[in-house]
């Protein structure tokens, strides 16, 4: 490989441990959950989702100047914007509880948050194969347990979903905590569906 196409790895890996620290942020929140800290919170994770789209703009950049890229740049550019996702995703579900001032956690969103982090470490992983997924032994593993701990995190989302709509008997709350459930919903469909693009991108490759 040139040592110039060890940017583009390295750049998918940052951007990804950048979504793991979003998702430990959250959890962090979450188990200390203060509404008055929440425009604190809200910042702080905000810099985590700025620092990830400063990751997508250097990639962007050294895009338009490569004349060779170790993949289809195509592909390397839907990689970069699926991984963004990720930590867009995470800093959405806060902005969700603030949005509906939302004044208790409820355990099941901690349980959720640190699903999330488990699904980022699976990503940070993957990524950390992608660079010789060709001789790699263990990135195919890696995606079918990206895809389990999605499923997981449906069945979270279900069983959730049904326990509000059984038992919660305020109209509000019960449209604000589906946002949050689905909030979570998105986080775990974005790391899945980046691990998807890898695995398209090594069938294209291989």
């Amino acid at each position: 490989m040139a040592k110039g196409d060890k940017f583009y790895f390295e750049n998918f890996t940052a951007s990804t441990m950048l979504s793991k620290e979003g998702a430990v942020y959250l959890v962090n929140c979450l188990e200390n959950y203060d509404t008055d800290q929440l425009p604190k919170m809200l910042g702080e994770i905000h810099d985590i989702e700025h620092r990830a789209d400063m990751k997508k703009h250097e990639m962007n950049a050294a895009l338009a100047k490569a004349f060779v890229t170790p993949i289809d740049r195509e592909d390397l550019d839907m990689l970069s914007h699926k991984l963004d996702d990720v930590i867009d995703e995470i800093e959405e579900v806060l902005q969700i509880f603030y949005m509906y001032h939302i004044r208790s956690v409820k355990p099941v969103a901690i349980e959720f948050a640190k699903k999330i982090v488990k699904t980022c470490d699976l990503l940070c992983a993957i990524m950390g194969e992608f660079e010789n997924f060709k001789k790699s032994k263990k990135i195919k593993q890696l995606i079918i347990e990206m895809h389990d701990m999605e499923e997981e995190c449906d069945k979270l989302y279900l069983s959730s979903m049904h326990d509000l709509v059984t038992n919660s008997t305020d109209v509000m709350e019960t449209i604000a905590w589906q946002k949050i459930y689905e909030g979570f919903e998105a986080c775990a469909d974005a790391c899945e569906h980046a691990g998807e693009c890898v695995d398209t991108v090594i069938m294209k490759n291989t």
